[in-house]
């Protein structure tokens, strides 16, 4: 009876050498895991009404894409090339797909303008509770809402530039990034060292599970089971620390 190793050696044979369509097939289901693993992970910051399925198909052109591209012959897991490629695939659809609703937009609008006008008149970082009981919403609902643009906000190339007088989108102006300018250099220095800053002042509790989410990638519901905390306790953690770091960001997007 054949091993489970040399059947997958077989089907990387074939589909290396000869483009096998069955071997491909076999090769995309054993890997259909790690397809699922990645959207769980992006979906846990996304908000409930991003469609998992269609995640789940930016994964399998990213998974597809990392098959076609892959070279066995060099010294590389090919779970941490398709993990590139996969998450990478989702991240691009949903740059390309307006998924946040325009309520929602326009909540996140009102908050951004609330806090912008609050720390100029308190000269410092206002928290969550502050805004909240500025416009009249919940303390969860100012988190809530901030957690679930937080992504949209990193990933948008849409926006209109803020640095020139022309209507172009950033996404038709964006800078070449192989060519560091000694703004850029200036800017990231100073980016770094302001989130430094943020991530220093977070209690003990969100360094851990902003540890967790973002190095160790842990999903929320990992995270509580580790700090034997639900997940929306982790998820009510995690929201607090995004909507301070959401502060020092913005400024740079």
């Amino acid at each position: 009876m054949q091993s489970a190793s040399s059947e997958v050696s077989v089907h990387w044979d074939n589909w290396t050498r000869y483009q096998d369509k069955d071997s491909c097939e076999a090769l995309l289901e054993m890997h259909l895991p790690l397809v699922q693993y990645h959207v769980q992970r992006i979906a846990g910051g996304l908000p409930r009404n991003v469609n998992k399925d269609d995640l789940r198909s930016h994964g399998l052109m990213g998974l597809y894409d990392a098959l076609k591209k892959f070279d066995p012959s060099r010294d590389l897991k090919f779970d941490t090339y398709a993990s590139f490629r996969i998450r990478g695939s989702i991240l691009d659809g949903l740059r390309r797909e307006d998924w946040l609703p325009r309520s929602l937009r326009e909540k996140s609008k009102k908050i951004e303008l609330a806090i912008e006008r609050m720390e100029q008149e308190h000269m410092r970082t206002v928290s969550a509770e502050e805004v909240a009981g500025q416009l009249g919403f919940a303390e969860v609902d100012v988190l809530t809402i901030m957690s679930e643009t937080f992504l949209a906000n990193v990933l948008s190339i849409d926006e209109e530039s803020k640095d020139n007088d022309s209507n172009e989108k950033i996404g038709y102006t964006i800078e070449d990034k192989k060519v560091k300018t000694p703004e850029s250099i200036m800017l990231t220095t100073e980016l770094h060292q302001h989130l430094t800053e943020i991530i220093e002042d977070l209690n003990a509790k969100e360094q851990l599970v902003v540890s967790l989410f973002y190095y160790e990638e842990l999903t929320l519901t990992e995270i509580g089971q580790v700090l034997g905390l639900s997940t929306s306790r982790i998820s009510q953690i995690h929201s607090k620390a995004l909507f301070k770091l959401q502060n020092v960001l913005s400024k740079y997007l």
